[in-house]
């Protein structure tokens, strides 16, 4: 069937260069997580690892519920992000994107405790939930928390940090929740988006970089039309969102710790070497940017702050007694590039096969032998993005 293709878009690129939209910085995180299946089995892995549809789902549920540990630490490091970006934005808000009104509830009473102030909590069959919306945007509150309601009227132009706390995962509905903290009002700001280390959430954030249609679809001369198109669309994906429903009763979460991964921004990943616990000073690295800088000074920046990072680790570290330095261990920029081909490869291989990039990852683990993406050695990366290759010549011959 022939497809129409747009003499011209005005996607998410062409705003960010006019000032339009704000950048975005991808704050992920990852860690240990445990939870007891319907059959009894008690399960332990690592948030981000390829996993099975079902163990995913289940290790995202553990990692969101308020009673373990990875949300509470997350949601004090996004407080965290959002008292520095008040520092140069003093009306800067942060919204909470929970999956039911329970958790909202409960992520509420943890920012209360986080920060003093009570968060602003809106429920889609509350009466007043415009007028709780109005009265935040015009306030500034720090924080509200929504149960996925990005398509039913939050609009509010000074959100500026966000926490995708939520098991909905379309693209859809991924691109147009981030499309809530990237109106700009004024040059410089930035947008501060934590998200879980989920493959397929990681995967949406490193395509935004490509695929930034999602956002803006059109010239903003048309804003009224542009924000009526994106609820309808965010409408039809709510509607559509209920599998994960599905997995309640079948799973119990135990016990769940988090850990800072990595930053995502402008096509590039960073981070330190392995990942850091919540509350060091690496962290702080990347939560204390400035919030009203250039995008290119925050690539500048966080290219710095790494680096600095990794001169300080290196010099405190004796050197390893071999005289072979080809064996060295690698760099994290160097394990960071092949991640982002890897992750490249992957999406490619999913637009042209429909594969899913978790199930991918699976494969070429299964295939190659390894760890997850993540901590894998860049000989092990290396093996995956051969062997993806080598899967697309054999598909094209």
């Amino acid at each position: 069937m022939p497809r129409s293709v747009a003499d011209f878009t005005y996607g998410y690129a062409h705003a960010l260069a006019d000032h339009v939209v704000r950048p975005v910085l991808f704050m992920a995180y990852s860690g240990e997580m445990q939870w007891r299946t319907r059959a009894g089995d008690e399960i332990a892995a690592r948030l981000g690892e390829p996993l099975t549809k079902d163990l995913t789902a289940q290790a995202l549920r553990t990692a969101l519920d308020p009673s373990g540990s990875w949300m509470p630490s997350v949601l004090q490091a996004a407080d965290s992000r959002l008292t520095e970006v008040r520092r140069h934005v003093p009306d800067a808000g942060g919204l909470v994107i929970a999956t039911d009104q329970d958790s909202a509830r409960a992520y509420a009473k943890l920012l209360k405790q986080i920060s003093g102030e009570s968060a602003t909590v809106v429920l889609s069959d509350e009466k007043l939930a415009s007028k709780k919306i109005a009265q935040f945007t015009e306030s500034d509150r720090r924080w509200m928390v929504a149960v996925r309601m990005v398509s039913e009227g939050v609009d509010v132009p000074r959100l500026a940090v966000g926490v995708y706390a939520t098991t909905t995962s379309t693209p859809l509905f991924f691109a147009q929740a981030v499309g809530r903290f990237v109106r700009a009002r004024s040059r410089g700001e930035t947008a501060s988006v934590f998200l879980p280390s989920v493959p397929s959430l990681l995967g949406f954030a490193s395509e935004m970089e490509v695929e930034r249609d999602h956002v803006l679809g059109r010239r903003i001369t048309d804003e009224g039309d542009i924000f009526a198109a994106e609820n309808d669309l965010l409408a039809q994906a709510n509607a559509g969102e209920g599998a994960s429903d599905d997995l309640e009763g079948s799973w119990e979460a135990l016990g769940s710790e988090a850990r800072f991964d990595r930053v995502l921004f402008d096509g590039g990943e960073f981070g330190h070497s392995g990942e850091v616990h919540v509350g060091s000073e690496e962290e702080m690295d990347f939560l204390g940017i400035p919030g009203l800088l250039e995008p290119h000074q925050v690539r500048e920046l966080l290219q710095t702050r790494q680096s600095e990072r990794a001169r300080k680790q290196k010099a405190s570290t004796p050197e390893p007694d071999r005289g072979d330095s080809v064996a060295e261990v690698s760099t994290h920029e160097h394990l960071a590039t092949l991640r982002r081909e890897l992750n490249g490869l992957v999406a490619a291989w999913h637009h042209r096969t429909g594969q899913a990039h978790g199930i991918t990852h699976a494969a070429l683990r299964k295939e190659c032998g390894g760890p997850a993406a993540a901590v894998a050695t860049a000989d092990q990366l290396h093996a995956r993005i051969d062997k993806l290759r080598e899967w697309a010549l054999r598909k094209t011959s």
